[in-house]
């Protein structure tokens, strides 16, 4: 007979396949019938032995401060895009896009006006992209003239960026690329902004 234990990580598997997105606790706590905290604890208790390599398997289960999913892991990318008929290199980030997402990620909630600020450059291409790729979400409005929308990162940033928090995000001076050396090297790509041609980060939808 099944323990409470194995009933309730059989229960987190099931729903977490299903779904194929991030689940928050707050939603498997409704379905455990348990509080928000015992079902975070759950399934951090079930990702230790879900993840352990005494188990293989071709997913994770990734856990992030208020949601968990179920991943492909990464060493098996290619083989997923090849079976699904994606692309290489499909979903790749230009410098001009990964300058945008960091403001975002290291001053959210931010308004693009702000982005724009910070860049010298106009940045509504790549606001709509990273929106577009999931990566930034709309966080509610600036209460001021206009109410300008407040932009932040979504859990698809954390799991792209292999990111259990926002807190795990290295310091401004770990990161590699200088805003003034590419807006001196920009170039135009598609849309009207001014950006790098040469992409340096992937994403997988």
């Amino acid at each position: 007979m099944q323990n409470d234990n194995s009933k309730k990580y059989e229960i987190i598997e099931a729903v977490l396949y299903a779904a194929g997105h991030p689940v928050t606790y707050d939603k498997l706590a409704d379905v455990l019938e348990v509080t928000p905290a015992e079902a975070k604890k759950a399934v951090e208790e079930y990702s230790e032995q879900y993840n352990s390599s005494e188990f293989p398997r071709g997913v994770q289960l990734i856990t992030f401060d208020k949601a968990c999913q179920l991943c492909t892991k990464s060493e098996y990318e290619a083989y997923v895009k090849l079976a699904l008929g994606i692309k290489q290199g499909r979903g790749n980030l230009s410098n001009s896009s990964l300058e945008v997402l960091a403001i975002i990620a290291y001053h959210q909630p931010v308004t693009r006006a702000y982005i724009d600020q910070v860049r010298g450059l106009d940045s509504s291409y790549s606001v709509a992209l990273l929106l577009e790729k999931n990566l930034i979400e709309k966080k509610g409005r600036l209460d001021v003239p206009g109410r300008p929308s407040l932009y932040g990162t979504t859990l698809d940033f954390l799991r792209c960026f292999g990111l259990t928090s926002l807190d795990q995000l290295p310091s401004v001076e770990m990161l590699t690329f200088d805003i003034n050396e590419t807006e001196e090297n920009a170039v135009i790509e598609e849309g009207s902004e001014a950006s790098s041609a040469e992409p340096v980060a992937e994403t997988v939808g």
